[in-house]
């Protein structure tokens, strides 16, 4: 326990000193465009988490704020998850494929979000379809890649055992090339999670968004609400801070027993 505790107590200590230091700096300040982060949270309270407990305390604005953005996300999230690892396991699992696709796929990968929006804007037109699409294909790339390389990790001489032991392809990959490549698919997730959070409220920049996270900052911008925006911030940084915290914990729930069964297999 005590091993445990300190690198928790740790790492609460140094948020809480960083906090204390921008409270007594942006006090000291006394900035507009700085407030202290008291100023800010009792903001964001107000704004976001005052309603009734009914309502798990989300305000009407919270619900066509944060709702919004999260359903996108997950969305966009999902999909790349699914189709990444479904296609990354199939490329890795042929050598002659992969050697044919990681051209196509380091190109594709390489290109960047914000040039395709054109792209998006006249195939889906505005829109929720067209934000998660580009959610979607900026995001499935680290998975897909790294997917693709975990299945390529998987030790020859266990799929040899595997042939004497005439496992069939589905228990072939459940016992032995999921387990193998378990570690780079949660690699990839994690840098998958990111980039959903960013292109999310990327894509609710644009034009034709009425509601989300990203269009509330676009609209306080406009207005000068400077605690908005800050609030804005901080609550994409809890965001991202608890959505990388839950796939942390489901990828120690999985990769240990999942590891273990393919040792054992």
């Amino acid at each position: 326990m005590r091993r445990t505790a300190l690198p928790l107590v740790l790492r609460w200590a140094v948020l809480l000193v960083a906090v204390a230091c921008w409270e007594a700096a942006a006090r000291a300040r006394d900035s507009v465009y700085f407030p202290p982060p008291l100023r800010i949270a009792r903001h964001a309270r107000e704004l976001w988490f005052s309603g009734s407990a009914g309502h798990l305390f989300l305000t009407p604005a919270a619900v066509d704020t944060i709702l919004p953005s999260l359903g996108r996300m997950a969305s966009g999230f999902v999909l790349a998850a699914v189709a990444g690892t479904v296609l990354g396991i199939a490329v890795g699992r042929s050598p002659r494929v992969y050697a044919l696709c990681n051209p196509v796929l380091q190109f594709a990968r390489a290109v960047p979000p914000p040039a395709l929006v054109p792209v998006f804007v006249v195939v889906f037109d505005f829109g929720t379809p067209m934000q998660v699409a580009s959610i979607v294909f900026s995001a499935v790339w680290p998975v897909l890649v790294n997917s693709a390389e975990g299945a390529r990790a998987t030790d020859p001489l266990r799929l040899q055992v595997a042939a004497v032991l005439r496992l069939t392809a589905p228990e072939r990959l459940w016992f032995l090339i999921l387990p193998s490549a378990l570690p780079r698919i949660f690699a990839g997730l994690r840098l998958s999670l990111s980039l959903c959070l960013i292109l999310m409220v990327f894509s609710e920049l644009l034009p034709g968004s009425d509601n989300g996270i990203g269009f509330t900052l676009t609209d306080a911008q406009t207005h000068s609400d400077l605690l908005t925006v800050w609030a804005a911030l901080v609550l994409l940084g809890a965001l991202g801070h608890l959505l990388n915290t839950g796939l942390l914990a489901i990828e120690k729930r999985l990769v240990g027993p999942t590891a273990s069964a393919g040792r054992t297999a």
